[in-house]
């Protein structure tokens, strides 16, 4: 049986058929608040379990794990009708789907949401992550982080003149459309009570690869403004930008004209505040590239920790540029608790803080059919029709070669 977490979301039950980061990170986040998720594998095994090195001892990938924590793992053969006839089985008891196949995969199967599963359970939220949802001129297209970063216009607005375009260097899209099917489970269970009825949730890379445009596309449509590259400085703010130091590079930012004037008083330069091409924003950002100068002629000789501390100190947004090592051992992650470890395993903790209710890590991530006869014991299964489910191949407890 689940263990009871204390969490938000306990006594919610979830099934994960997603794969690889979008889904798989929407069903973390509601594993973490405490939903009991059930996350089903196809026979060959989500594809990020070999997207490796590294690998821990037991050969699960560091990417696997990043984001597949605090689930039960079990494996069906979906394509097979006995397979769909076991998830039936398991949705009796549910009150969350998640897929990312490709549009179309589950209709084709006979067991679409609007089709079938909206009649069958009424109480059922399904959410679908996909790349451009199921129809459009993109309609059923594959979805892919990298790919729609470039299709929805974020490639285009970030670089610098001199390298180019270039692609954010996280799965952003991945990650806000886990996020935003997320938000939608949440307001479809808000709202089944009021209606006792569930709903299908649509999250696709795409809308959430757009909704990220601020403030380009609100510059856009007021004035029709298309974006520069301007590598690490600010489109309509200045300064605000990463400048070298003797140690490493810091970045530093004044929003508005008090926070300018601190800067320079702090950088030993007070008089660039009353300089006229720098004195309003609107001067600044006219003046971009002597101010910068400026800027870098007066930081280069600083030590960026503990100068940006300083800033900080002294009310001038700053910080220093950290590596991923850096963060993740720094105090402050610590104390934010965005570091969690579970018997010999570390990663990046749940953002979402909950003064009650708080998430934790209750398991770590397990290996391929860890759960299998164990969710389909509780579903009612008995020992031999198991048996006869992992024997046929329907049900699987070792990833198929």
């Amino acid at each position: 049986m689940p263990v009871a977490s204390g969490g938000a979301l306990e006594g919610l039950k979830v099934i994960d058929l997603s794969r690889v980061l979008g889904g798989p990170y929407c069903g973390q986040m509601l594993a973490d608040h405490g939903a009991d998720v059930i996350k089903i594998e196809p026979p060959q095994g989500d594809e990020t379990r070999t997207w490796g090195p590294p690998f821990d001892a037991e050969g699960i990938s560091a990417y696997f794990a990043g984001i597949n924590r605090n689930k039960r793992t079990i494996a069906l053969d979906l394509s097979k009708p006995e397979g769909r006839e076991v998830l039936l089985k398991l949705l009796e008891t549910a009150d969350v789907l998640i897929d990312n196949f490709k549009t179309g995969t589950m209709e084709k199967w006979g067991i679409g949401y609007h089709d079938v599963l909206a009649a069958k359970f009424p109480r059922l939220v399904h959410a679908r992550v996909s790349g451009f949802g199921a129809d459009g001129p993109l309609g059923g297209f594959p979805g892919y982080d990298a790919m729609v970063q470039a299709s929805a216009g974020l490639v285009s607005v970030n670089g610098s003149p001199e390298g180019g375009q270039v692609r954010i260097g996280v799965p952003v899209v991945d990650l806000s459309t886990g996020m935003n099917a997320t938000i939608g489970i949440l307001m479809a269970l808000y709202e089944r009570n009021r209606s006792g009825k569930g709903q299908f949730v649509d999250a696709t890379l795409y809308d959430s690869a757009i909704a990220l445009h601020q403030p380009h596309a609100p510059n856009y449509f007021m004035a029709g403004l298309k974006p520069k590259l301007v590598g690490n400085s600010h489109a309509s703010l200045v300064p605000y930008s990463n400048f070298p130091t003797k140690t490493r590079n810091i970045v530093v930012g004044a929003g508005n004209d008090g926070q300018f004037r601190k800067l320079t008083q702090m950088l030993g330069k007070p008089e660039l505040a009353d300089d006229p091409r720098f004195k309003t924003n609107k001067d600044r950002v006219a003046h971009r590239a002597e101010l910068e100068a400026e800027l870098r002629e007066l930081l280069k000789d600083r030590d960026a920790n503990e100068f940006s501390q300083e800033l900080m100190r002294g009310g001038v947004p700053s910080a220093a540029v950290l590596e991923v090592s850096d963060v993740m051992e720094a105090p402050h992650t610590r104390h934010r608790g965005m570091v969690w470890e579970k018997d010999g395993w570390r990663n990046v903790g749940n953002p979402v803080k909950l003064s009650r209710t708080p998430p934790k890590a209750r398991t770590k991530p397990k290996k391929f059919g860890t759960d299998t006869r164990t969710v389909l014991e509780e579903a009612g299964y008995s020992a031999a029709e198991i048996d006869k489910l992992v024997a046929s191949g329907i049900a699987l407890t070792e990833i198929k070669k």
